[in-house]
């Protein structure tokens, strides 16, 4: 993929966002991209819509409109709770919506403020956050989030050049670590609970970006928080109360293997991570 396509994914997604909320009354002067990773996030000004398309997300989800539809419902029960997050917008239909191929949903424009979370800000967070999700049906089969995702990782990812045997390794990892991952009690989870998606705003901080969110043992959302790089996890667990890394080491492994694979979804639009992406991929399995 070149700068050109970049470019051109880019255009596409504001073009679809853009549609979107035109065809419901809704018109945007100036589309601000905010963020371009596996989604083209898409601020709609002058009107308080944010935008999150799917562009590099089929890659890895042939139906990322489950994945949003799953997103939009727990984020509108989680505000109707009263939970710090994002909420869906309310000046249109959050969707998904589907455009010109393009599976997108619209969010309610945030002030976000230039800072980041501490780890006992997150710890805080995510508890409180958890306290509101364990009144909420859990839905799914357990874990199918990442289980789901890298079950594709191992059918598709020949199309972006990781070789069989890297794929073949990746199953026998997943096969091996299944038994391990059940029999914990399961409820409603944020599904990717690290602190980029943790949001300074005037009303304090919020959480967004549910878009993994998923029924599973508690474990997966505190392996995720445990395993960021953005600052030191252990203490974020240890804010909350959170079990040692032995005990989470079922969930901390199957984050490290739903991580690669997502680094190669990523790499795969963004030709300057390929090399990270690969590298990442090889430590994880060991190849």
């Amino acid at each position: 993929m070149t700068s050109t396509d970049t470019t051109g994914r880019r255009a596409r997604a504001v073009a679809a966002a853009t549609a979107v909320a035109a065809a419901h009354g809704v018109r945007s002067a100036g589309a601000e991209v905010l963020h371009d990773g596996v989604n083209v996030v898409v601020h709609l000004t002058p009107a308080p819509v944010v935008a999150r398309v799917a562009t590099l997300t089929p890659l890895l989800r042939p139906d990322p409109a489950r994945h949003f539809s799953r997103e939009v419902a727990v984020a509108g029960a989680l505000t109707a709770a009263g939970a710090a997050v994002v909420p869906p917008s309310d000046l249109l239909p959050p969707g998904p919506h589907v455009h010109d191929g393009l599976v997108l949903s619209l969010w309610r424009h945030v002030e976000v403020l230039p800072a980041a979370p501490g780890p006992a800000e997150v710890g805080a967070a995510l508890a409180a956050l958890h306290d509101v999700l364990a009144g909420l049906p859990a839905t799914g089969t357990p874990l199918d989030t990442p289980l789901d995702d890298l079950a594709a990782f191992t059918e598709r990812a020949g199309a972006w050049g990781v070789p069989a045997a890297v794929r073949g390794r990746m199953v026998e990892r997943v096969d091996r670590l299944r038994p391990r991952l059940a029999g914990a009690p399961v409820r409603p989870l944020h599904g990717d609970a690290h602190p980029g998606n943790l949001l300074a705003t005037p009303g304090g901080w919020r959480w967004t970006d549910l878009e993994d969110t998923c029924a599973g043992p508690v474990g997966w959302d505190l392996a995720c928080l445990r395993s960021t790089s953005r600052l030191d996890g252990r203490a974020a667990l240890d804010a909350l109360g959170g079990p040692p890394d032995a005990d989470l080491a079922p969930w901390l492994e199957l984050r490290r293997l739903h991580g690669a694979a997502w680094w190669t979804v990523v790499a795969a639009g963004h030709p300057e991570r390929r090399e990270q992406a690969a590298a990442v991929l090889g430590e994880v399995l060991g190849t």
